[in-house]
């Protein structure tokens, strides 16, 4: 009988299809944003030997509704939306594909970071509408201004090297990240987290949502920023407090935000957002490229096919390799 494999979300890129047949594995689809209760019904149905999460959450009712599951791939690298801890309470590697989509992501953190300082769509909307507003008009310019990062992963580096091209002074904020690291990327490193605030006229998010995350964008955070700066994030949603945002972002402590994530997705029609021409939002797509979706789709079976035919996979690709209660293969790298 033909194993399954299970994906919560769109359909695989071609060449990622192509290594889970070859391998003797059937893709099942489940639909985007599927509910708790769909889900679990279509994990007891196909009851898949592996999942790739890519919308929705797996928690440990999800879980326990396949009980031939023996390990969940992240179709990209952000894991807050599986349960790490009840994955190895169940004995359930978390993989992540660590760095297959940084390029996307960093291309589009650019591009809302343009967009957001440069005004360009409130001055698209203008010209629309029949105004000519090049009167009066007083730009910025990028060359010299002062680029933070909140986390220097894959996807912070390739966003720093993109933001040095354009003249950004770039510095960062990651106390997990070695010396040598900001030493090779050519990045300055802050000391604390209120030295990123205090020193970023653009601050850029590129952690993962944790507890010690949550919201690290809130109220008291900035109002240490400098006036008329700007918050673009491509990470979590959850790790801005909206309502502190927009009160920003309207008294004109901030001048603007560009943002690819909502605390909760897809958002409400009537979100707030919408309504504020300074804040440039997009539906969390900055990964998704044709070209990054093969090497993450690709990296997402292939972690799955090493685990379940015994073979070594990367350390840095199990997500909760801290709380696996049985060793498994890994590598170094």
């Amino acid at each position: 009988m033909t194993q399954s494999i299970l994906v919560t979300g769109p359909e695989l890129h071609q060449s990622a299809i192509a290594i889970a047949a070859s391998s003797g594995y059937a893709l099942c689809y489940v639909p985007p944003y599927s509910s708790a209760e769909d889900l679990r019904h279509s994990l007891c149905e196909s009851d898949p030997v592996a999942v790739i999460s890519r919308m929705g959450k797996l928690d440990a009712a999800a879980m326990d509704a396949a009980p031939s599951l023996r390990v969940i791939s992240k179709h990209g690298a952000g894991v807050d939306n599986i349960d790490l801890t009840a994955a190895a309470a169940r004995g359930i590697p978390v993989l992540a594909a660590v760095g297959a989509n940084a390029v996307s992501v960093a291309e589009h953190t650019i591009s809302l970071t343009l967009a957001a300082v440069k005004r360009l769509l409130p001055l698209d909307a203008g010209l629309r509408a029949g105004r000519w507003e090049k009167p009066g008009y007083s730009g910025r310019e990028l060359a010299g201004m002062r680029f933070g990062l909140l986390g220097l992963g894959a996807i912070g580096r390739a966003t720093a090297e993109m933001a040095r091209g354009l003249g950004l002074q770039v510095q960062a904020f990651d106390p997990f990240a070695p010396d040598d690291m900001f030493r090779q990327s050519h990045i300055a490193r802050c000391t604390s987290l209120s030295d990123l605030f205090q020193t970023s006229d653009i601050l850029s998010l590129h952690c993962p949502l944790t507890d010690a995350t949550r919201e690290v964008v809130n109220a008291d955070n900035i109002a240490l920023m400098p006036f008329e700066s700007f918050v673009i994030n491509t990470a979590r949603g959850g790790l801005i407090d909206e309502a502190a945002l927009l009160d920003a972002v309207v008294s004109g402590q901030l001048a603007g935000a560009g943002l690819d994530t909502f605390a909760v997705e897809p958002p409400p029609a009537n979100h707030p957002f919408f309504s504020e021409p300074r804040i440039l939002v997009s539906p969390h797509i900055g990964g998704v490229t044709r070209e990054a979706n093969a090497r993450v789709g690709t990296e997402a079976v292939r972690g799955i096919v090493d685990i379940l035919e015994g073979r070594a996979v990367s350390e840095a690709r199990i997500m909760n390799r801290h709380l696996l209660k049985n060793p498994i293969q890994l590598t170094g790298a």
